[in-house]
């Protein structure tokens, strides 16, 4: 009997930790999961508020260079930075300097999540083939693989959001004194779908997508207009913070981490780089997105006798019919006022979206 009851109470101790054992690897089964979906929205969220916070600080500027990319040629009212920011100012007003700066908000929120963890998930699935393919577990991503990442996190991000943008730079550009106006961003993704179709939402996408993707077409045979900003901005970025914490030069890097100031730093050569040399299609982009406008703003058409219509036909024929008729130096109409914002607002996006990440992964590790 005394055998008997051991051999139950054995029996009864093995189905207890078999069941602890299934158990723990249902729990861990769940878990994963679940880590991975807060690790997406952590991205999602820090990305977001990045692309908010940076925009909304340079909001002035930004206005100012669109309407110094599409203005007409022959009935200049913005005219250098320091006149256009106190033409708007005059003119129209505190409201007036944020003008469009709501509905970028709107459209750069989800485009800065929406690159930002294209970025981090290309960079993984890219960084895994390299592993695989070099057969060094210890790999890590090159420059031009980061490049890669950098490019397709653009494309993704920029082609999900691409009507908003569009309908943005003709909310923008508009004034008070326009014939007609769009009511916001609804009202003109609308209106514009009614009255030119849906193809019209995707004005200037062309010019965007090389702006993106042809860094390698760039390798074969240079040309400007076909640096990607995006990759670039992402490659210069990472390399320059690779760099910094393997040299450690005067004291920038403590325990393998930047701080903040130099974080800004890499952040804003990366934006400038990236932004002044492929600037010209950013230029075609948005005159193109001005075509086919039922009542433009007159910053657009012009006023009185120097009204004339805009007729490109294509980013080719916009390139072309710019320089011809207003000269090579057009392709870089409001570069200063961009130069100036985009110093601050890269790296106040980037600093912005590790500063949110480390917040979030604070939580969650305090949550575990």
């Amino acid at each position: 009997m005394a055998s008997e009851d051991v051999k139950r109470s054995e029996s009864a101790v093995s189905t207890i930790v078999n069941l602890a054992e299934e158990a723990k690897i249902a729990s861990e089964g769940v878990k994963a999961p679940s880590h991975a979906l807060l690790s997406i929205c952590k991205s999602l969220v820090a990305g977001g508020v990045a692309g908010g916070v940076s925009r909304s600080a340079v909001a002035p500027l930004e206005r100012l260079k669109i309407l110094l990319q599409v203005q007409n040629p022959h009935s200049i009212k913005y005219n250098g930075t320091i006149q256009g920011l106190k033409y708007i100012w005059r003119t129209e007003g505190f409201r007036g300097m944020f003008k469009g700066n709501g509905t970028n908000c709107a459209r750069i929120i989800p485009n800065s999540a929406v690159k930002f963890f294209s970025y981090e998930e290309a960079s993984k699935g890219i960084l895994y083939l390299y592993r695989q393919q070099s057969g060094n577990e210890d790999a890590q991503l090159t420059p031009l693989l980061r490049l890669g990442a950098g490019a397709c996190a653009g494309i993704i991000a920029m082609s999900a959001t691409y009507p908003m943008d569009m309908v943005r730079g003709r909310l923008t550009v508009q004034t008070e004194k326009s014939p007609r106006q769009y009511r916001g961003i609804f009202h003109a993704l609308s209106t514009v779908l009614r009255e030119e179709g849906p193809r019209a939402l995707y004005k200037g996408w062309l010019p965007s997508v090389i702006g993106v993707v042809s860094k390698t077409l760039m390798a074969l045979k240079p040309a400007f207009f076909t640096v990607p900003y995006v990759g670039l901005n992402f490659a210069v970025y990472e390399s320059l913070k690779d760099w910094l914490i393997k040299r450690k030069p005067i004291g920038l890097v403590e325990d393998s981490e930047l701080g903040v100031t130099t974080r800004l730093a890499c952040g804003a050569a990366a934006g400038t780089i990236g932004q002044t040399v492929a600037y010209p299609l950013d230029v075609i982009r948005r005159r193109m997105q001005m075509v086919g406008w039922k009542d433009a703003a007159s910053v657009v058409t012009g006023d009185g006798k120097n009204k004339a219509p805009i007729e490109y036909n294509g980013m080719v024929d916009t390139f072309r019919k710019t320089v011809r008729y207003e000269g090579f130096g057009a392709l870089y109409k409001g570069l200063v006022p961009n130069s100036v914002k985009v110093v601050p607002s890269i790296a106040i996006a980037f600093v912005t979206y590790e500063l949110v990440k480390d917040v979030l992964g604070v939580e969650l590790r305090i949550s575990d």
